[in-house]
């Protein structure tokens, strides 16, 4: 009889282990499930353009800027830059970050965008993007004065998310 009710509370307690197991398993997926939600949202506040910029003294420069809205506020608003200064010996890559304001109104359209990268740093630290409101495609380097730049070259990037 004995070992008859100490085998009873083993199982019982085997059983509850089983369960609390199956919980924290149900927890870990639904953790996962979430994750996986938050992440697709950020993903969906970035911007991603590429191209290849012209370069003085080399082939072209491989571009990709990373726009990231983040939670909407000026704090959030974050920008990666990454170049490849392409047929050079090492083509190394250069890659900056930092913080980025938007302006409205683009030369004659009053609902294009300017991207100011680097808005918290001195001027000569900024750099300039924009787009036009009738193509949200592309978007253009801008000269210091937030002036689409007038050349036969592609100063432009092409999202690509």
């Amino acid at each position: 009889m004995k070992n008859g009710f100490v085998l009873m509370l083993l199982a019982m307690q085997l059983i509850s282990c089983n369960s609390k197991v199956k919980q924290e398993e149900n927890k870990i997926i639904a953790l996962d499930s979430l994750n996986a939600k938050i992440d697709e949202k950020l993903k969906e506040n970035v911007l991603i353009y590429e191209g290849m910029l012209p370069c003085a003294d080399c082939s072209g420069i491989q571009t990709v800027l990373k726009i990231d809205s983040g939670n909407g506020t000026m704090e959030g608003q974050k920008f990666e830059i990454s170049s490849i200064y392409k047929g050079k010996s090492s083509e190394k890559e250069f890659i900056e970050k930092g913080n980025f304001n938007t302006e409205r109104g683009l030369e004659n359209d009053q609902n294009g965008t300017i991207f100011i990268l680097n808005w918290d740093k001195p001027v000569e630290k900024q750099i300039y993007y924009g787009y036009l409101s009738s193509d949200t495609t592309k978007i253009y380097m801008l000269d210091r004065d937030k002036k689409i730049i007038k050349s036969e070259l592609n100063y432009s990037l092409t999202l690509k998310k």
